[in-house]
C-alpha cells in the first residue's frame, strides 16, 4: 500500500491549514449495530442448535406422544360423547392397549425362548435331514458330514453368544432402565395430550390470529383422523392376518402356531416396509425346523395372502383412512429412516398422509383435457 493511501484523511479551513476527519464521520453510524446484530444472530443460532441437540430425547419423545395421543383420541371422543370424561376414557384406551402389548410380548417371549433353544439343539440333527432330503428329492450329492460338522460349530458360536449376553446383566440392564424411562416419558405425555386434547388446542390457538386459529385446527383434526385411521386400519388389517395365518399353520401342524400368527399379524403390518419379510421368516424358519415340506407349504402361503391382502383385503379397509400410493409410502419410510432412525420410520407414513390430506385441502385440482 502507497504512503498516500496510508495517510489520515484531512481537510482545508479557511486559513489554508488542513484539519485532521474524525474516523466516525467516515464510518456509517448503523455498521456497527450490523456488526452486533450479525454476531448476536450467528450466536443464537449456535445456542439454539445446540439446544436442539441436547434436547433431541425429549423432543423425540414428545414427538412420539403426539402422534400416539392422535392415534386414540378418536377413540377417546368416541367414550367422552357417550358420557365418559377424558380422563377416565384415556385410561380405559391405556389399559386396553397396555393389555394387547403385554400380551404380545409375553406371547413372543415364550415363543422365542422355546425356538431358539429348540434350533440351537437340534441344529446338527436338522441340517443332516435337511441335507438327506435334498439330496433324495434333487438328486444332488452334498455332504452330510461336512454341513453337520459346519452346523455344530455355528451352533456353538451361536450358543456362546448368547451366554456372553446373558453373563452381560449390567449394560442389558442400564439399557433396559434407559427404554423403561423413555417409556414412561412416553406414556405420560401422550396421556395429557389425549385426556387434554381440546384445552391444548385452545392453548395453542389463543396466541395466534383467528385467520391462523382456523387453520392450526383444520390441520389438527387432519392429524387426528388420518394418525388414528392408520391404527385402526392396520389393526384391522393384522386381526385378519393373524387368522389366516393360524389357521394355515394349525392344518399344517406347524408348532406354536398361535404365537407365530399373531407374530405374522402385528410384524407385517405395524412395521414398514421390511415388516412383511421379517414377519415371514420366523414361521418359514420353524416349519424348517420341524419338516422342511412344511416350510416350502407356509412359505407359499405367505406369499399368496399378501398378494390377497395388497389386491383385495389393504384397498377396502384403507379407502376410507389412509389413501396414499405405495410409492409415496415407500419414499416416505425411507426419508423417516434416513433423517430420524427407526422412529422416523415409524411415524413417516402418518406424518406424510396428514400433509398430504392438508396441502390437498388447499389445493384445486382441474380436469385434464385430452387434445381433440
Amino acid at each position: 500500500m502507497s504512503e498516500d493511501e496510508n495517510r489520515t484523511p484531512t481537510a482545508t479551513d479557511e486559513t489554508g491549514t488542513p484539519d485532521k476527519i474524525s474516523v466516525s464521520s467516515v464510518i456509517p453510524a448503523w455498521l456497527p449495530r450490523a456488526y452486533l446484530l450479525a454476531a448476536a444472530t450467528v450466536a443464537g443460532i449456535v445456542v439454539t442448535f445446540w439446544a436442539l441437540t441436547q434436547l433431541k430425547g425429549l423432543l423425540t419423545v414428545l414427538v412420539v406422544s403426539l402422534f400416539l395421543a392422535f392415534a386414540i383420541e378418536p377413540a377417546v371422543n368416541w367414550l367422552a360423547a357417550r358420557g365418559w370424561k377424558r380422563g377416565p376414557a384415556t385410561g380405559l384406551v391405556f389399559l386396553i392397549v397396555t393389555v394387547v402389548l403385554v400380551g404380545f410380548v409375553w406371547t413372543m417371549g415364550e415363543l422365542v425362548v422355546d425356538q431358539v433353544t429348540n434350533l440351537i439343539k437340534n441344529a446338527p440333527h436338522n441340517a443332516e435331514d435337511a441335507v438327506t432330503w435334498i439330496n433324495s428329492t434333487f438328486h444332488t450329492d452334498l455332504s452330510v458330514s461336512d454341513v453337520t460338522e459346519r452346523t455344530s460349530q455355528w451352533s456353538s458360536k451361536l450358543e456362546s453368544w448368547v451366554v456372553g449376553m446373558a453373563d452381560d446383566v449390567w449394560g442389558i440392564g442400564t439399557s433396559a432402565i434407559g427404554v423403561l424411562f423413555q417409556a414412561l416419558g412416553v406414556l405420560l405425555f401422550t396421556y395429557y395430550f389425549a385426556a387434554d386434547g381440546p384445552r391444548f388446542r385452545n392453548a395453542v390457538c389463543s396466541v395466534l390470529p383467528p385467520k391462523r386459529q382456523r387453520h392450526v385446527l383444520r390441520a389438527w383434526g387432519i392429524a387426528v383422523e388420518k394418525t388414528g385411521g392408520y391404527l385402526y386400519s392396520r389393526a384391522l388389517l393384522a386381526l385378519c392376518s393373524a387368522i389366516a395365518h393360524y389357521a394355515a399353520m394349525r392344518v399344517l401342524g406347524i408348532p406354536s402356531a398361535f404365537a407365530l400368527a399373531l407374530w405374522v399379524g402385528v410384524v407385517s403390518q405395524f412395521i414398514p416396509t421390511v415388516g412383511t419379510y421379517l414377519a415371514g421368516a420366523l414361521p418359514v424358519l420353524v416349519a424348517l425346523a420341524h419338516e422342511p415340506r412344511d416350510a416350502l407349504w407356509i412359505l407359499g402361503f405367505i406369499v399368496v395372502y399378501q398378494q390377497f391382502e395388497n389386491y383385495v383385503l389393504q384397498p377396502r379397509i384403507t379407502a376410507t383412512t389412509l389413501d396414499m400410493h405405495p410409492a409415496v409410502a415407500f419414499g416416505a419410510v425411507l426419508a423417516g429412516a434416513a433423517l430420524f432412525g427407526a422412529t422416523g420410520a415409524l411415524l413417516a407414513i402418518p406424518v406424510t398422509a396428514t400433509a398430504q390430506a392438508f396441502i390437498g385441502a388447499y389445493i384445486r385440482r382441474y380436469e385434464v383435457e385430452t387434445p381433440g
